[in-house]
Order: structure tokens, then C-alpha cells, then sequence
């Protein structure tokens, strides 16, 4: 850090009477904030007790973010990231429709449950996210923690998962969102998707 020293009289003018003896420094150097800081809800918990689980500035890779820890009351607190989006953008659903002619593709693509369908697919559901489950290890987040999921129909369904049995065409129904903007966190570039079952069809689009 560096700042400019002055010499300046009792009414604010600019003065050579300074004691060169009494001028403070001008340079100083900065402090990670990061040495300091604990790197997992366990430190925090080693140090400060079991305290009440709430958000907490951890060292992540050598930077400072927020990280909600869970179970502090516990031997094996856990690490959450708060997805400050909300759920509407953290979504994750297995369509539940599927075609009666599979062969089909209807309405342009477009989702409509008014199709000639029937519903009756039981791995079905639709479940929001407001926090999810992060190995800091790993660095990875854990799609199937549904501490802090709310499933709104059906199954509970893993984060950044989505799927149906609509039809063997190439138009799939259900979707997921992922939005971890103003989390610190960001999706690995060179993430991707496994499609699973016959006649996968999977499309993924990342913004910027």
C-alpha cells in the first residue's frame, strides 16, 4: 500500500517545518487476508466451538469466499455454497410426460403437456436448490445432497440433472439451471454432461 505524506501548517497549507524525524511512512506492505483465514467449517469449529451454522469467509485456493457452514453442532460440519440467484435459476426436473407414439417429436420442440401423452414415468420430478453441497476437496459439488433442496413433485432429482422418456426423437423435455453468480464459484470450463439410456439426446447452453 502506498500513500502520500504531507507537510501542512495548523491551517492546511502546505509547510516545510515538519521534523523529518516525525514523518510517518508512505509504504507499507499488505497482509494476505487469506494466511489468516480457516480453509474448511472444521477449522472454524476447532477453533471457535460448536457454534450455530451460518455463513463464514474461508481460504478457497488462495481466495477469500463466503461459505455457509452446516452441522456445526456436529463432529463433521460441511461446507454449502448459498446460491444467491435463488431457486428459480437452480432447478433441476425429470419431465414426466412421455409420448404415447414414441416416435414422434410434437409441437416444434416446444414443451406442452397438452400432447398425446400419458404421464406415467416414476423417476419423474422437479426439485430447486437454495445451497448445495461443496467438497473442498474435491473441489466438486455433491449433486445429490438435498439438505437445503426443496422437491416440488415427484422425486428428488440430483442437481444439474435432467431427463425424461418423452420419446425416442430427439427433442428432450425435461431441463436443468445452474446460476452460481455471486457465489465466488463459476463452472469448471471444461465441464460435461453424461448422457445416459437409449437415444440420449442432450443439450447443454452455457452463458457467458
Amino acid at each position: 500500500m502506498e500513500r502520500t505524506v504531507q507537510c501542512v501548517s495548523a491551517d492546511g497549507q502546505e509547510s516545510n517545518r515538519c521534523s523529518p524525524d516525525a514523518e510517518p511512512g508512505t509504504r507499507k506492505v499488505c497482509t494476505n487476508p487469506s494466511c489468516n483465514l480457516p480453509s474448511s467449517c472444521l477449522d472454524i469449529q476447532s477453533t471457535k466451538g460448536p457454534i450455530p451454522d451460518s455463513e463464514h469467509f474461508l481460504s478457497v485456493q488462495g481466495k477469500v469466499l463466503k461459505v455457509y457452514c452446516a452441522g456445526m453442532q456436529t463432529e463433521t460440519p460441511q461446507e454449502y455454497i448459498t446460491l444467491t440467484t435463488g431457486e428459480e435459476e437452480n432447478i433441476s426436473e425429470i419431465f414426466g410426460f412421455r409420448l404415447n407414439d414414441p416416435s414422434q417429436c410434437p409441437a416444434n420442440d416446444s414443451r406442452r403437456e397438452d400432447c398425446d401423452c400419458r404421464r406415467d414415468y416414476t423417476a419423474a420430478g422437479v426439485t430447486t436448490f437454495s445451497k448445495v453441497r461443496l467438497d473442498l476437496r474435491r473441489m466438486n459439488i455433491i449433486t445429490t445432497d438435498w439438505r437445503f433442496a426443496f422437491t416440488h413433485d415427484g422425486q428428488s432429482v440430483p442437481f444439474a440433472t435432467a431427463g425424461d422418456c418423452y420419446s425416442l426423437a430427439h427433442c428432450p423435455q425435461g431441463q436443468f439451471k445452474i446460476n452460481l453468480s455471486g457465489t465466488g464459484f463459476k463452472v469448471a470450463e471444461d465441464t460435461s454432461w453424461i448422457s445416459q439410456g437409449n437415444y440420449a439426446a442432450t443439450r447443454i447452453q452455457k452463458s457467458q
